[in-house]
């Protein structure tokens, strides 16, 4: 029997209570679907000890923080320092999730484009990429990144991307990434995956953002990183790629964007 075909969930949410019944074998099962990273990613500062903890437990697992914009205004505000801290761990990856959400909480738009200057001014003071989440705020998602870009560079991927093709060129002029997740696979998403399809093949990213968005044909059940190949499977036809070498195009692309977790690897090895 051949082995899987090595992929990486680049976001999902292993500290969720979802998989307190199941962590471990949430895990082997990823490891056995040739997921060979995870990055974990905690949405309050609160709760990263515990998913530090995750990160520490397993070897194929990272982790980045920060805070989600739909929890700005609930939680206390976090500081670049902080987030700098943060960073000193050696399985810390990331920046984030924060960025803007105005679907439910756009009453509190002031303090999460607040809070994303701060993720964005600790990314690029740690060289870490930014990871970014946008829902109907298309226009001052693409502002704020232009305008801080601007003072200073940064890396960033847009994670689950399922905004307009205005926010993804302007965060491709950036330099930035698109991730791909199981919204992308649904039979009705044509339009996201033509996307896709015309971004650059060494910008895009895969991801579960587990336990949500389980891609078909898991969809409407829990999400998990072994799924991740289902979403990439999709991708790679979007794109007119062997799945293979798309499933290698996006390690590459992690590679460079994460470069923290492959240089972690390479230590390891």
């Amino acid at each position: 029997m051949s082995e899987p075909i090595e992929i990486t969930d680049s976001h999902c949410h292993l500290d969720f209570p979802d998989f307190d019944a199941d962590r471990d074998a949430v895990i082997a099962r990823a490891a056995e679907a040739g997921v060979t990273r995870m990055v974990t990613i905690c949405t309050r500062l609160a709760a990263e000890p515990g998913v530090r903890a995750i990160a520490e437990s397993y070897e194929p697992i990272f982790y980045a923080a920060g805070t989600h914009p739909m929890s700005a205004a609930q939680e206390p505000m976090a500081t670049v320092d902080e987030l700098v801290a943060l960073a000193e761990h050696p399985k810390f990856v990331g920046i984030g999730e924060s960025g803007l959400d105005y679907h439910y909480t756009a009453d509190s738009a002031q303090v999460q484009q607040q809070s994303l200057r701060i993720h964005i001014a600790a990314a690029r003071e740690t060289g870490l990429p930014l990871i970014i989440h946008a829902r109907d705020a298309d226009d001052d998602m693409a502002r704020i990144l232009g305008e801080e870009h601007r003072n200073g560079a940064y890396d960033c991927v847009m994670h689950c991307f399922s905004s307009g093709e205005g926010l993804a060129r302007a965060a491709l002029d950036l330099g930035f990434y698109l991730s791909m997740s199981g919204i992308a696979a649904f039979p009705k998403s044509q339009g996201l995956r033509d996307i896709f399809a015309a971004a650059p093949r060494e910008r895009i990213l895969v991801e579960t953002d587990a336990p949500y968005l389980a891609p078909p044909p898991h969809r409407g059940k829990r999400n998990e990183p072994a799924h991740t190949a289902h979403t990439a499977r999709r991708g790679a036809e979007a794109l007119g790629m062997d799945y293979a070498d798309f499933a290698a195009q996006t390690q590459a692309n992690f590679d460079r964007l994460f470069a923290k977790a492959a240089r972690y690897g390479k230590a390891a090895a």
